[in-house]
């Protein structure tokens, strides 16, 4: 059950996985030590020999990795000084190369190297290029693994400052459809006020459902697709107080939506686009037809309106146009661009809007 919630923090995003504390280097180093001293052990075929040269040669291997890692890379590489890292790189390891070989040589054996092809009991070049190109690898062996948990550390802090950054971009354009969307349904009040209207007081009833929706059910950046289609219908409802006969509205639903999820408030300026372009301009009968048809995970859903007899521009881009220009935004941000296409044009004076969504 602990390894469990363990896991769920590691895939989750929730725990700090990279995190390197003591307890780590010293496993690592205490894994490495058991190793090289099995390993050497089953060379020399004694196993305490091998002990006493790991037990010289390891506090040599510590020093020169962390020397490397905590001090000449920030210190020379961050700044671009390659040669001094390479030159003092070189000469710490040589003089470590001469501590081991004095110290291996007073408290092991007269034999320094009995891993060697020869006996060897002086400093010769041979022994001293060996040795470097040993301690060479365990350094770059101890640095490798440095700079990959540091990449990993990175890439999971970017990661998160993009998600945050994303989801923040997100709320705020989401942010931006309600105070749109009262904004057009108090116009509307407005409207029927003047015209001293019975339905004025009906109109607002409505909007205080909506307003419940809006504020309380749509916190989350997924909604689902069944009260969606809800809160488009009670929209709808609105615009024919307004209207009444002249704005004819048919909606269809094919397909199975429930546990269907899609980005909250996503859909609903199509609607008001299509009344704010087709009823609002539009002398005469306004009709309006939606359908909503789920296809396996996709949710294929189009609008059409008719447009008024007057010459008109596409509407994607006249002015007053926020939420539409916000829907476009919220797709290229919460979607990738195989999980949504989104057309929009004119054709026999009707203004038709499709678009194929991914479902959660």
């Amino acid at each position: 059950m602990i390894l469990q919630k363990h896991f769920d923090k590691v895939f989750n995003g929730t725990s700090d996985y990279y995190k390197i504390g003591p307890e780590h280097h010293v496993l690592f180093w205490f894994c490495y030590f058991v190793f090289n001293v099995l390993r050497w052990g089953s060379y020399y075929d004694d196993y305490l020999l091998s002990l006493k040269g790991n037990i010289i040669g390891f506090p040599i291997h510590m020093l020169l990795s962390y020397v490397t890692i905590y001090i000449f890379i920030p210190k020379f590489i961050e700044k671009r000084h390659f040669f001094s890292f390479a030159v003092s790189v070189i000469l710490s390891i040589f003089l470590m190369v001469r501590v081991k070989f004095d110290l291996t040589s007073l408290l092991v054996s007269s034999n320094v190297w009995p891993e060697g092809p020869v006996e060897t009991t002086t400093f010769s070049f041979n022994y001293v290029i060996t040795m470097m190109l040993g301690e060479f690898y365990v350094i770059s062996f101890v640095t490798a693994l440095k700079i990959t948990i540091d990449w990993m550390q990175e890439s999971k802090r970017v990661a998160k400052l993009e998600k945050t950054q994303l989801e923040t971009e997100l709320k705020f354009l989401r942010s931006q459809i309600s105070p749109h969307f009262f904004f057009n349904t108090l116009n509307n009040i407005y409207s029927l006020s003047l015209d001293k209207s019975v339905k004025a007081s009906e109109t607002i009833l409505k909007l205080s459902e909506l307003m419940r929706y809006l504020l309380y059910e749509t916190n989350e950046n997924k909604q689902d697709l069944q009260k969606e289609i809800i809160c488009i219908q009670n929209y709808l409802d609105l615009e024919k107080i307004r209207y009444g006969d002249l704005l004819q509205v048919n909606m269809s639903i094919t397909g199975d939506i429930e546990g269907k999820k899609v980005s909250s408030m996503l859909l609903i300026p199509f609607i008001e686009n299509a009344i704010k372009h087709g009823a609002n301009k539009t002398i005469g009968k306004t009709d309006i037809i939606i359908t909503f048809t789920v296809q396996e995970d996709f949710l294929l859903f189009k609008i059409i309106n008719t447009l008024p007899p007057q010459p008109s521009m596409v509407q994607f881009n006249q002015p007053g146009g926020i939420g539409i220009a916000n829907v476009r935004k919220r797709l290229e941000l919460a979607y990738s661009k195989d999980e949504f296409e989104l057309q929009n044009y004119e054709e026999k004076n009707r203004y038709i809007v499709k678009l194929k969504l991914k479902l959660r």
